[in-house]
């Protein structure tokens, strides 16, 4: 991997630990074609005027944002065919909600291959690209099948991302280790 071209850091940590502020700045140092992949679906009022509180904080930043729930490889591709130098992936936690909402019968293993594929790409976008992930295995385990699916299946992307990835953050009360 060229480091002068090709760029992976993953920044993981709690709810509310500052992951999506760290990432944002590190995506924002990194250049200034500026891209931000966005995976949150809306479903109500409270999250719609969450996503619009973070258009409004990015508008004056210079960011195009993707909002891209599913294929993420396609939404890289097109910010490097537009010529991202930068791109922000927020995040890969809702990502896997929303694959295993659209894909029911998806077990731990087959979103490790979508992990991969993204990987894949990740490795031949000419750019930084900086990705959020939610630690959510740090607690008590899940008492259902669905939310230990979910536990398991995030850990494993984070755990694939963070093996190739150059540099990678935790976040805890808004302090970022560099673990990476």
């Amino acid at each position: 991997m060229d480091s002068g071209k090709n760029k992976i850091i993953l920044v993981t940590g709690g709810a509310r630990s500052g992951k999506s502020a760290l990432a944002e700045s590190l995506a924002r140092q990194a250049g200034i074609h500026r891209f931000y992949i966005a995976t949150a679906p809306i479903l109500d009022d409270e999250m719609a005027s969450r996503v619009q509180k973070h258009q409004q904080a990015r508008a004056n930043d210079h960011w195009t944002t993707i909002e891209e729930q599913i294929d993420l490889p396609r939404a890289l591709r097109q910010a490097a065919s537009q010529g991202a130098d930068s791109i922000l992936i927020d995040c890969l936690t809702l990502w896997i909600n929303n694959l295993l909402f659209h894909h029911p019968n998806y077990t731990e293993n087959d979103i490790a291959t979508e992990t991969q594929n993204l990987l894949d790409t990740l490795r031949q976008i000419p750019a930084t690209v900086v990705l959020v992930i939610s630690e959510v295995g740090l607690g008590i385990v899940p008492e259902n099948h669905l939310a230990r699916l979910f536990r398991d299946a995030s850990g494993r992307c984070a755990q694939i991302i963070a093996h190739e990835a150059d540099e990678v953050h935790f976040t805890i009360a808004g302090i970022p280790l560099r673990v990476k």
